[in-house]
């Protein structure tokens, strides 16, 4: 299993990948990066780039049709399995890891638009979110 560095670097080999960071949503708090970052500051983008996963986590509009019986099956993950924002030129992926990190943590991916397969890349994610530990 790899862990926050491994799989970072292996998001970066994905056709296209600018930059990639693992983040707290709650906080704002990048717990690792790699590559490029969006308006070039780290920091600033990890913060940004939770407020919009933080949104889309927290509302009930985007919660699966679970059975309304199993209440813990749809508390143990964010409603979301994923986000794309996209641009001009760019796709910005965000993945959420599940409830192994008590919930609050994603995967975010900037994807060149034109070099990019946006297929590809959220597939590799969710096999990454699943794969990750925390190390």
């Amino acid at each position: 299993m790899p862990g926050i560095d491994e799989c970072l670097l292996e998001a970066m080999r994905l056709p296209g990948a600018r930059g990639a960071a693992l983040i707290d949503w709650t906080s704002g708090l990048a717990l690792g990066t790699v590559g490029e970052s969006p308006g070039g500051d780290q920091e600033t983008a990890a913060v940004e780039v939770s407020e919009i996963a933080r949104l889309a986590a927290e509302q009930h509009a985007f919660a699966p049709d679970d059975d309304p019986d199993d209440g813990a099956a749809a508390d143990a993950d964010p409603p979301v399995e994923d986000l794309i924002v996209s641009n001009r030129d760019s796709y910005h992926v965000l993945r959420f890891v599940g409830a192994s990190f008590d919930g609050s943590v994603f995967l975010h991916l900037w994807l060149a638009r034109a070099e990019g397969n946006l297929a590809l890349a959220r597939i590799r994610l969710g096999e990454m979110a699943e794969r990750l530990v925390l190390a």
